[in-house]
This record gives structure tokens, sequence and C-alpha cells, in this order.
């Protein structure tokens, strides 16, 4: 299981380098830019601040939020995946996302762990496809939620930006039903060949979600209530470096710079995410060095968590213990 973790084809190993190194010069760039116009100094002593015992925890509640995540992404893929099996293909892909090139880094590694479990192959592919969006879907209203309560007539016009996140969600949000309209065109059409065969799959199985909006929704308000407690580590981390910003002003900045971050651009969204933030929470007169510092240590947060997720793949072995548990009830049944 291991050896599938980063596997990737032959071919492409030359095009993912050249990919790798571009988002890491991106990242690389735009942190010189930001320890140009920042001291580095002060964002290294603002971090220190910290306590350890904080992070320790950040680290924790992270990764209880990812087993949520895991019961999330278990809920959309079908039957067939274990909770353990899905947790640990999803601590794998939390650990590609960090390194592996493309929006669906990570999204890739996890369903391709749990591809020889699942007993709907389209579904496994919709379903992960639908965690990406509902999860993007949860930040934007969030972003928007953050934006209208936290903005001040003295900061500016936002209508622009607001309705642009509305659009993008109403998008999202209509996408489920004109899959219902087009399952009804396209399946009966039978069109043939490779792709159509995979469009009218790909179809089916996002209507078939469709058909379930409660669990769609119990989904999206598990997505929120993640990355709720995410922008509350945040905000907890920066009340003890004593960054001033109102607390709706945090779910609007961290919010709006993981949609940005997740485009990609750079590694793992290491630098941009901390350079719009920065940018975001200035006019709610926090100071850019704190907040850079808050967005590393989150980052440190991240890899480590990532770290965690490699380690899983190394130590745990949920088939194992799955057989262990099913040999033990078989020997209690016969004794009985």
């Amino acid at each position: 299981m291991t050896s599938k973790l980063f596997s990737l084809p032959a071919t492409n190993s030359k095009k993912v380098t050249v990919v790798w190194l571009l988002r890491l010069a991106v990242s690389a760039v735009v942190l010189v830019v930001l320890f140009r116009t920042v001291p580095i100094d002060q964002v290294w002593s603002d971090a220190r601040r910290l306590p350890p015992v904080l992070w320790v925890s950040a680290l924790g509640l992270f990764l209880v939020g990812h087993a949520a995540a895991a019961a999330k992404w278990r809920l959309l893929i079908g039957a067939g995946v274990s909770f353990p099996q899905a947790l640990q293909a999803h601590l794998a892909g939390l650990a590609a996302n960090l390194c592996l090139p493309g929006l669906a880094g990570g999204d890739v590694v996890r369903a391709g762990l749990v591809a020889h479990r699942a007993r709907d192959a389209s579904q496994l592919v919709i379903g992960s496809f639908a965690d990406r969006l509902l999860d993007i879907l949860g930040l934007v209203i969030i972003t928007v939620i953050g934006a209208f309560l936290a903005w001040r007539p003295e900061q500016g016009d936002h209508a622009r930006l607001l309705w642009w996140m509305l659009a993008g969600a109403a998008a999202l949000v209509l996408l489920f039903p004109a899959a219902l309209l087009l399952d009804r065109v396209v399946v009966p059409a039978s069109p043939t060949g490779r792709v159509g065969r995979l469009v009218v799959r790909a179809v089916s199985a996002t209507a078939s979600l469709a058909h379930r909006p409660g669990r769609l929704i119990l989904c999206l308000a598990i997505s929120m209530a993640v990355q709720a407690t995410f922008v509350g580590i945040n905000i907890a981390l920066a009340a003890a470096v004593h960054v001033q910003a109102p607390v709706a002003a945090w779910f609007f900045a961290w919010s709006a710079a993981k949609i940005v971050a997740i485009a990609p651009i750079s590694l793992g969204g290491l630098g941009v995410r901390e350079a719009v933030m920065a940018r975001l929470l200035a006019p709610f007169g926090a100071e850019p060095a704190q907040v850079i510092a808050i967005g590393l240590i989150w980052q440190s947060v991240l890899y480590a968590s990532g770290l965690i997720g490699v380690l899983a793949q190394l130590v745990w072995k949920p088939d194992r213990e799955k057989v262990s548990a099913a040999t033990s009830a078989d020997v209690a049944e016969r004794s009985s």
C-alpha cells in the first residue's frame, strides 16, 4: 500500500517534477517578497510567543477535524469502504496535498487507495468530486457571512467580490439539480466511445447523489463545521500572539485565503495563503507580520499532519485489523 502512496506513471514523471518545481518556485518567490516587505525577525519573534501546548492542541483538533472529513467523504463514495480504511486513505491524501502537483492530487491518492474496495468506481470518483465541491461551497458561504459581519462602510465597497462569491456558490448548488435533468437526456441517448461512456457514468453518479439531498446537506454541514473549527484554531493562535482583528474578519480572511490557496499554483498554498490573509486582515487592524506568523504556524500544523499521514501508511493496517476481528468473532462463535 505504501508503494502506491506517491506512485505516478513513468511517462509523466518529468512533467510532474517540472510542475512541482514551478509550484515550489512560486511559494519561494512569494515568501521572499513577504519577508522583504515584513522583517523576518519580527515574524519569527511573533511565532516564538506561541505556547507549545497550544500548538500540540491545534494539531490534535486538526486531526479530529479531518477524521470528521473522512467520515463525510465515506458518506459520498458509496459502500464497500470502512471508516478506518477511509481515514487511512484520507490521511494519505492529506500528505499528498502538500507535495503533489495539481488541484486534486490528494483526492486522486485517497481514491486510488480505496478503489479496489469500492463497490461502484463511478460513485467513488463522483463522490470524491462532490466532496471537493462541498468543501469549496462551505468555504464560500463562510467567507460571505464573515465579510458581511466584519465589513464596515469606511473599508470600501466589497459588493462586487461578494456578488462573485454568491454567483459561484449558486453555480455549485445548481450542479446537482442540473445532473438530474442531464441524466434523463444523456443516459437514454447511450453515447458511444470511451468519453461518451465516461460522461454517462459521471452524470448518473452525480444524479444519484442529487437524489439524496439530505445526505448532501449533512455533508455540507459537516464540511462547514470542520472549516469553522479550523478558523477557531487560527483565532486561538492569533489570540496567543495578540493579533488585533475581529472574529468575523478571521472567518472572512482565512476562508478566502484557503479558497485562493486551493489553486494549484504553489506548494500546498505555502506563501500564497499567508500573503492573502495579511492583505485581507490589514483593513481590520491586524499587523501583517503577526498574520504571517500565524499563517506559518498553521503551515507547520499542516506539514506535521502530513507526516502523520505518511506514518499512518507505514504502521496502520486497517485490513489486517478487520481480518483479525472477523477471525476472533468466528472463533468465539464456534466455541459457544
